[in-house]
């Protein structure tokens, strides 16, 4: 029977940390080893690692980062296949033997399922939300370059797939999951998707721990994608299909960036008809759909963005009265 090696960085997650702890321990799966890399935590995460004793592998440093413990951790860790958890988030019983089998059965390099949102009100209530389907994806580049998304937690990857890719940014704050995913991708690694929901991911309220500095959470999937364009141009390989998948991922940060700063909206906005001089946007807005049929794209985009932006000032004024 494989090894299977847990990574779970850490980093003042005291509330959660046992959780994700224990159910590494609850797997069905009888061989893993659970590497906890302690990144500089100034609450109680360090106590509750050690209280693991010799069920865990634990190291603990000055605070470098969540990519930096998750590259130290892949350094110490010895498994054929490699799971890696947020310490705030946690896996069910079952999920690491039936991805190992999976890889083992089909030769894939990397398997992901189904996971859903456990979501904490402010009242101190939490509640487990719908399964995300992540889905069979036909081209998995081109999904992940289009904004689809699964949950770090519903992957498991085997090592040499690791091996074959970059490390973990360490310069990256924030969509680091999606540049590392995409890094394995392009690295040849087999993705195949499995049925099934066995990851589950916390939020708080509106936003997701990644996303709570929407500056930094923008910058960084622009530097994901900038990087990603060069490559594929490197390669000879800015297909079509490419071009569209990352014009639409550049029009959602342009979306996106109306809460933040106008002039970045149309910046990304050019961006993405550079990519995509044709791009239509996917709309479920019937206004939206035939104005865009009658007028375009560019017009339409420009008289939704006004709605908008006076929408959401109208809203900060309503809040401050």
């Amino acid at each position: 029977m494989q090894l299977v090696s847990v990574i779970i960085p850490c980093f003042n997650a005291e509330k959660w940390l046992a959780e994700a702890i224990d159910s590494c321990l609850q797997q069905t799966y009888p061989n893993i080893e659970i590497i906890v890399i302690d990144d500089g935590s100034t609450d109680n995460s360090l106590e509750i690692i050690k209280s693991y004793g010799h069920l865990i592998y634990w190291e603990s440093f000055p605070h470098k980062g969540g990519n930096y413990a998750r590259n130290r951790a892949f350094a110490l860790s010895k498994g054929k296949y490699i799971q890696y958890l947020d310490a705030d988030d946690y896996i069910l019983p079952e999920k690491i033997e039936r991805q190992v089998q999976f890889l083992e059965e089909t030769g894939a390099d990397v398997v992901y399922g189904d996971w859903r949102f456990r979501r904490h009100l402010p009242n101190g209530k939490s509640f487990l939300d719908e399964i995300k389907i992540a889905g069979t994806q036909a081209d998995i580049l081109e999904s992940l370059l289009a904004n689809w998304w699964t949950a770090l937690a519903s992957l498991l990857y085997r090592r040499t797939a690791v091996e074959r890719s970059p490390k973990w940014d360490e310069n990256l704050p924030a969509a680091q999951d999606r540049d590392f995913f995409i890094s394995v991708v392009m690295n040849g690694a087999k993705v195949l998707y499995q049925p099934g929901c066995y990851a589950i991911y916390r939020r708080y309220g509106n936003v997701t721990v990644s996303t709570a500095c929407k500056p930094r959470w923008l910058k960084s999937h622009c530097v994901v994608l900038d990087r990603v364009e060069k490559r594929l141009l490197r390669l000879n390989k800015l297909f079509p299909n490419y071009r569209r998948a990352l014009a639409m991922s550049y029009f959602h940060l342009a979306r996106y960036s109306l809460s933040i700063q106008y002039s970045q909206y149309s910046k990304l906005l050019q961006k993405t008809l550079i990519l995509f001089p044709d791009f239509k946007a996917k709309s479920k807005n019937p206004a939206y759909k035939i104005t865009q049929v009658i007028l375009g794209f560019r017009k339409t985009e420009r008289i939704a963005s006004y709605i908008l932006r006076a929408s959401r000032f109208t809203d900060l004024i309503v809040k401050l009265l």
